[in-house]
């Protein structure tokens, strides 16, 4: 038989205003009321109708995180820091993953209006802007990752990829390194744009220009490929490679060892975004580090001061990047 909050507080002595802060976990209960309320709740496998207490909220306690691709290992420690940051304030998370598909992406915005969503956290900048402005134009803030320009209800934060790459690229010059390549991500993606776009202007600014720039695919896959590309090319010449992200970065090592090609003894090799794997692989890849465990709580934070804005303002936030040093980097090795 189902039972009902008020069954609950009636075995447990309370009110049912008690058992509803109890459960949605507010404050100002103490604390041998609340164990007493979740332990007749548990024995009476009690458990609140989330959506008809969102119906009833109009929504309020829900908030939407779209992200990419999530057998991406950049994604779930989006994710991981996006969820710890919406709980603390007692909302819940709608995620929703696109895998680069229009459809999909159409499909994520018409869930996040249908539930009522009061913000929404756009991960990927696989995303038209008149899918933003649709959410917005319905007053659902929303923050968007490296795309578009602050508006009402709107905020954008704007990954710092240049000072990334030239602290890279700096850091191969110490090393004696002249002779660069970069494989980017797809061109369709424009944060592959953006990283690629940083690249060259950092290499532009040291009077340097790259022997071969190649489009990947953002995967292992596409790495690998990319390596042989390079040496069928006369690769020989490179003594570097700058990669759009770690997935591909892990590929060109792949394809480099194949090859019989050291890293990097032969040849450095740099990624980008420092996901967990970056440190796991032989060797360890030294990498463009992408903030993840900052990014999804930045996010949250960036859409509830658009929602406590009188005007709904909009804002740009920047998330800085960095170098981090491993093993797939080392002196060019002389004639």
């Amino acid at each position: 038989m189902p039972y009902h909050i008020r069954d609950v507080a009636k075995r447990a002595g309370v009110s049912v205003a008690t058992v509803s802060r109890v459960l949605n976990n507010a404050r100002y209960v103490a604390a041998a009321t609340q164990k007493r309320v979740l332990e007749t709740a548990r024995k009476m496998r009690y458990y609140q109708d989330a959506t008809a207490r969102r119906l009833a909220k109009r929504g309020n306690n829900l908030f939407g995180l779209v992200v990419s691709e999530i057998a991406n290992p950049y994604y779930p420690e989006v994710i991981r820091s996006f969820e710890p940051a919406t709980l603390a304030k007692n909302f819940e998370v709608l995620l929703w993953n696109t895998e680069y598909g229009p459809g999909r992406i159409e499909m994520a915005v018409r869930k996040m209006l249908e539930n009522k969503v009061k913000g929404v956290a756009v991960l990927t900048s696989v995303i038209d802007l008149a899918e933003v402005e649709e959410l917005a134009a319905h007053k659902i803030a929303v923050v968007t990752l490296d795309r578009g320009e602050p508006a009402r209800y709107i905020g954008c934060i704007r990954a710092d990829f240049l000072r990334g790459m030239s602290e890279a690229i700096d850091h191969l010059r110490q090393l004696g390194h002249r002779r660069f390549a970069f494989v980017s991500g797809p061109e369709s993606i424009p944060s592959a744009v953006a990283v690629r776009s940083a690249v060259l202007q950092a290499l532009h600014a040291r009077a340097l220009r790259p022997l071969q720039v190649l489009e990947g695919n953002h995967r292992v896959d596409g790495g690998v490929a990319a390596a042989q590309e390079i040496l069928a090319a006369g690769g020989g010449k490179t003594t570097a490679i700058l990669c759009g992200n770690d997935l591909t970065a892990i590929g060109v090592i792949d394809g480099l060892e194949a090859a019989g090609v050291q890293v990097p003894g032969d040849v450095s090799v740099v990624g980008c975004d420092d996901i967990y794997f970056a440190h796991l692989v032989r060797p360890p890849l030294t990498t463009v580090r992408i903030p993840r465990d900052h990014l999804g709580g930045l996010a949250f934070e960036t859409l509830t001061r658009i929602l406590r804005s009188k005007k709904k303002a909009g804002e740009i936030v920047n998330l800085p990047t960095d170098l981090v040093v491993r093993g797939s980097t080392g002196p060019v090795r002389r004639p």
